[in-house]
């Protein structure tokens, strides 16, 4: 049992239920020694829960609800091995213990000896790589069990840049009894187009020397924005100004795009911490740090891991720094999938991680409340992407873009998982607004349901909050839709209680995508 030492008072009786499911935010110290305090359990816990005498556990999160329910989550090894897709998570509350794994499968394997080299499956991996000055940066041995029964395996991450200049980081898991490639995905993802300010803001600064000021945000962690200058590796130069007046609305003042930055790093930083009580993206406190003017032209943005910060380039011409709210909110909320749940990017599971990155981008840009770029529930609506001015994506009905999915089906996982995200964006338009014609926010919305079946929505924050719940404290790396449903359902009824008509509205959103 991990016990944190935070203080949480005690609830009233007329204390909505919410309060007592929802998780504690732990600041940095605390959740280090949360961890600290789970790993030297660990070996305990291996046992209670009846894994082999081989496995072992490597605690990732500790997550405390204010009524004392600690929920802890795993990575497992076999023989000192990783292993991939043996993820699992531990609820435990006076005494009781219940778990939850990615996969059922017994880990074993007949022999931790590989017939394939470490160098064959990294020049396997190169040279199926589609990047530009590909080369296997680190291969590693492990065990994968995130698609079947489980088999020694090399993981290579090949590094190079992929064809529109955005860095590549791609994972290969290579067969080490056959040299046969198992799964691959890339680890930076990107969002695409040309750019929208968010208007005149209020900025976190912090005063540098001799009257000047920069933009680091000394209350969000200390987070940083940067000018890359056009280069594409590094951290840049910090932007400092002699006054404390950034940018001027154009593209052609450098500082316009670094306050856009800066903006939506401090909305996010305020949404995962005041809404869904988490200290940052990997809920450890770690900042969220901007990169602006990348590369030449470069008409993308992406979340770097290694440097914990936000990239975006300039657009076409230079000329539309890609600096837009849900955007930057879906590739952050990757961030937040990885140190949680870890979704595998493929199948269902990925259509699922894809999902999440729209119900948090979405979610980020409601909080925002911004005049110049009010909350709605379509994906890159500024961008004009198409080139005829509709979004990337729309939640009421993915469908309207021609090609994601309103429901799920049984072969969904093989397409597209930004297709096979539908399903989970429309859950969530369903449980937030409800089926049916109406207007939000000046757009006009008009959601059906598989069954034909009005459903009436919870509004957005609670909506948000039994997503993140689950993802925080249900979901593992090998979810699919069926899964979520149950996950979901599970954390509607922490939140607000069995027989409720919050978790009436999740199992009546999950009927209207035809997941029953």
């Amino acid at each position: 049992m991990v016990v944190i030492g935070v203080q949480t008072g005690s609830a009233s009786a007329g204390a909505p239920r919410e309060a007592g499911a929802t998780a504690v935010n732990l600041s940095a110290s605390q959740r280090a020694t949360a961890l600290q305090d789970a790993q030297a359990g660990a070996d305990t816990t291996a046992q209670a829960i009846g894994l082999g005498g081989q496995e072992k556990l490597v605690v990732r999160d500790v997550v405390k609800d204010a009524d004392g329910t600690v929920h802890t989550r795993y990575e497992r090894t076999y023989a000192g091995l990783p292993v991939l897709g043996g993820d699992l998570l531990v609820h435990e509350k006076n005494g009781a213990r219940s778990t939850t794994k990615a996969t059922g499968a017994r880990i074993s394997v007949p022999t931790t000896a590989p017939a394939v080299a470490a160098a064959t499956a990294g020049k396997s991996a190169v040279a199926a790589s589609d990047a530009r000055s590909a080369k296997a940066d680190t291969t590693r041995k492990v065990i994968w069990a995130a698609t079947g029964k489980p088999v020694l395996a090399w993981e290579t991450v090949v590094t190079g840049t992929q064809a529109d200049g955005t860095p590549s980081r791609r994972h290969v898991i290579t067969d080490a009894t056959s040299g046969k490639e198992l799964f691959s995905y890339e680890s930076i993802e990107t969002g695409v187009g040309n750019t929208l300010y968010s208007g005149q803001v209020t900025l976190a600064t912090t005063p540098g020397k001799q009257g000047s000021y920069t933009l680091t945000d000394a209350a969000r962690g200390g987070a940083k924005t940067y000018d890359l200058k056009g280069a594409t590796t590094g951290t840049g130069t910090l932007f400092t100004n002699t006054t404390d007046t950034w940018g001027n609305g154009l593209a052609s003042n450098r500082e316009s795009a670094a306050a856009d930055a800066h903006y939506i790093a401090a909305t996010a930083w305020d949404f995962y911490k005041n809404e869904l009580g988490r200290n940052g993206l990997r809920g450890d406190g770690t900042p969220i740090n901007s990169r602006v003017h990348y590369g030449d032209g470069y008409a993308n943005a992406f979340f770097d891991g290694t440097c914990s910060c936000m990239t975006y380039g300039d657009g076409p011409g230079n000329a539309k720094p890609l600096t837009v709210t849900d955007i930057a909110g879906h590739e952050m909320a990757h961030v937040v999938t990885a140190a949680t749940a870890g979704l595998v990017y493929s199948g269902e599971s990925g259509g699922l991680n894809e999902a999440t990155s729209d119900i948090f981008g979405s979610s980020i840009e409601f909080y925002a409340n911004n005049a110049t770029d009010k909350g709605d529930y379509l994906i890159a609506e500024n961008l004009d992407l198409n080139g005829n001015g509709t979004p990337l994506r729309y939640m009421d009905k993915p469908s309207r873009d021609g090609v994601s999915k309103d429901a799920w089906y049984s072969g969904i996982g093989s397409i597209d998982v930004h297709y096979s995200s539908g399903p989970a964006n429309h859950f969530f338009y369903l449980l937030s607004e409800g089926s049916g014609a109406k207007t939000i926010n000046g757009v006009s919305y008009d959601s059906p349901t598989s069954d034909g079946l009005p459903v009436t929505g919870i509004g957005r924050d609670k909506a948000a909050k039994v997503w993140f719940r689950a993802l925080a404290t249900k979901f593992t790396s090998s979810t699919n839709y069926a899964a979520a449903r149950t996950g979901t359902v599970a954390a509607a009824t922490d939140l607000y209680g069995a027989g409720s008509a919050e978790v009436a509205a999740v199992q009546n959103a999950w009927r209207g995508v035809n997941v029953n």
